[in-house]
């Protein structure tokens, strides 16, 4: 029993999730076959098409979201000549942070002539959320990759408004030692709410959106990709788009009023990247 006067005693620390899953694929007898799987905590990770074409690997977070303290880290690896797509089974949500961040980490290597697309669905980042992820792609000479991240600012259909925000979200593609995109990609709540602002203003620095993403095609000519993706994105609804190709890249922005239209434009965006392939089945649109 605390005696009277004494200072009350520090709450329990709060449980945290931590989870790794790590798919590693390879070409075995001319088909794919899987090289390992390794699998901890809240992350998880199944193949419901290992067989085929082009193997859909899932990746799911069992504590059904984060918040500050979490640490999650998916990895997907490619030997020579595989391809695969890799996404998450449904949107990760950043739920409010009472202290520290949630981290999420994504590493995916490439071996050479190996092809990779890396879909997760959308990050739903509620008020007081504090999260930062990082995605590195490593890809051998021949490699070739097509990334897309989606954000969406709370469930705009159940009135969710965010003010208060702490998100650090960077991708970095690698060609051995060298650089080949860079992204850093951050917002606060100063960005949310500039000082002085009235309430209507929140989100300027995003035009008013509530749902962004950045979609990049890493490839030999990939920038050839960007005059038919302008063509595709342009006029699209309740929501608009900007392409950019040089060098071997092609980079996308996309934002949107919602999470339903931005949807809509990165599948639009991805069936000109992925020459027609079929959206991963667990996406729902």
């Amino acid at each position: 029993m605390d005696q009277p006067g004494a200072a009350p005693a520090p709450a329990p620390p709060m449980q945290r999730a931590r989870g790794e899953a790590l798919v590693a694929l390879d070409q075995r007898r001319g088909g794919t076959a899987l090289a390992r799987l390794a699998q901890a905590g809240a992350a998880k990770a199944f193949l419901p098409r290992i067989h085929g074409p082009v193997p859909e690997v899932v990746f799911l977070n069992t504590a059904g979201g984060l918040t500050g303290g979490d640490r999650l880290s998916y990895a997907l690896d490619l030997g020579a000549g595989t391809a695969a797509t890799a996404t998450t089974q449904t949107a990760e949500r950043a739920y409010a942070a009472g202290a520290g961040r949630a981290a999420l980490e994504v590493r995916l290597r490439l071996g050479p002539g190996a092809r990779a697309d890396w879909l997760p669905q959308e990050t739903i980042l509620y008020d007081a959320a504090a999260l930062s992820r990082r995605t590195r792609a490593d890809l051998a000479p021949g490699a070739r990759l097509v990334l897309a991240e989606m954000l969406v600012l709370g469930r705009a259909a159940m009135g969710e408004a965010v003010a208060r925000l702490a998100l650090s979200d960077r991708r970095e593609v690698w060609r051995g030692s060298e650089p080949v995109l860079i992204d850093p990609f951050a917002l606060t709540s100063a960005c949310l709410s500039p000082p002085g602002a009235a309430r209507v203003s929140r989100l300027a620095l995003l035009g008013g959106a509530r749902a962004v993403a950045t979609l990049a095609l890493v490839a030999d000519g990939a920038e050839d990709a960007a005059g038919p993706l302008r063509a595709a994105l342009a006029g699209i609804e309740a929501a608009e788009a900007a392409v950019s190709g040089w060098d071997g890249r092609c980079l996308v922005r996309i934002r949107a009023a919602g999470g339903l239209p931005l949807r809509r434009a990165v599948a639009r965006a991805l069936h000109i990247l992925r020459g027609g392939a079929a959206l991963p089945r667990v996406w729902q649109i």
